[in-house]
């Protein structure tokens, strides 16, 4: 079902149309019977996995850093 509002009407029952459009209603809010506006949800991001990168680490990697190193890195 789609509903078309004049922004007047829209800026009155906001809360209603966002809820609507929030429940899968094509919600279009129109200036002087031109529509301009359609409200939709927005998208929540998927969940990517653990691991999704492909390769993996040497174990010196964690070994700590060189003292010249760390000096490099001091403030």
């Amino acid at each position: 079902m789609s509903t078309m509002v004049n922004i007047q009407e829209a800026k009155t029952h906001l809360s209603r149309l966002v809820n609507a459009a929030v429940h899968g209603e094509e919600v279009v809010i129109a200036h002087r019977g031109v529509p301009v506006v359609r409200l939709e949800p927005i998208k929540q991001p998927e969940k990517r996995p653990l691991g999704f990168v492909k390769g993996s680490l040497p174990e010196s990697f964690f070994d700590p850093l060189p003292d010249e190193e760390l000096q490099g890195w001091a403030l």
